[in-house]
């Protein structure tokens, strides 16, 4: 998350066809999961807004914050959604943003840019938001799944397209000790769904592919079914709201 590549098949495998439901499934020794859309979510628009300002020293009315914070979601947010359009002049950052932290910080200050906010330095005080913990929320679901997992013997990794260490996220809310490895693109140089980056995370997890689970939001995600993986796709929900993980757990944890 918290972006990912762009979908390289319009409609993903739906839960049942992709997590190969059924009799030849093979035990789940490990579970792979994407961060933005999975087990996080990035603050409500207007909160964001409202931060950022505040960091600028700019106190905003809660109007005036959701009615840029439109303007800046058409832009494009790191953490989604995708801008409507990419400035040629930023195309060559955004198309390595997930791979460099100075293009995926360049991109994103520059789309943010783009957008006349009147407010000195809020393209980088938006961005900076996006660094910190109090900038994302975890679904509910995420901590105890993700507890149940562990208490069950499961390795669990989770393995991003992003520019930036989301460990001290996982930290700040408690969640770090339940984490096996973090696979993160800009780290690894790989991005979903190069198959590359799923097998990385198995080798750190030291587990065979065909015995992963990978969990996400998008056809990126499910791209590591050409890795030997099978795959569990879930809808994105907004902030705050469950993200249906406890389906990981009847896959992965039912005999």
């Amino acid at each position: 998350m918290p972006d990912h590549a762009e979908p390289t098949q319009s409609t993903p495998p739906s839960a049942d066809s992709a997590a190969g439901v059924g009799a030849s499934r093979r035990p789940v020794e490990a579970v792979l999961f994407d961060f933005h859309g999975t087990l996080a979510q990035v603050e409500e628009p207007h909160d964001w807004v409202l931060a950022a300002a505040r960091a600028c020293g700019v106190a905003l009315e809660r109007v005036r914050a959701t009615a840029l914070a439109d303007r800046l979601l058409t832009a494009g947010r790191a953490g989604g959604p995708l801008p409507a359009r990419v400035p040629p002049a930023l195309a060559e950052l955004w198309a390595e943003r997930d791979l460099y932290p100075h293009a995926h910080r360049g991109a994103y200050t520059g789309l943010a840019a783009t957008v006349d906010a009147g407010i000195d330095g809020l393209a980088d005080a938006l961005y900076e938001r996006v660094l910190v913990a109090e900038g994302w929320v975890p679904y509910p679901d995420t901590a105890p799944t993700l507890a149940a997992l562990r208490s069950a013997g499961v390795k669990v990794a989770v393995v991003s397209n992003i520019g930036f260490d989301i460990r001290p996220f996982f930290a700040a809310w408690g969640l770090d000790a339940l984490v096996d490895a973090f696979v993160l693109s800009y780290e690894v140089g790989r991005c979903k769904p190069d198959p590359a980056i799923f097998w990385r995370a198995c080798g750190m997890l030291g587990v065979d592919a065909e015995r992963a689970l990978m969990v996400g939001d998008t056809a990126a995600d499910a791209g590591a079914v050409r890795a030997g993986c099978a795959v569990l796709v879930l809808p994105e929900a907004e902030p705050g709201r469950p993200n249906g993980l406890g389906s990981v757990l009847d896959l992965a944890l039912r005999g």
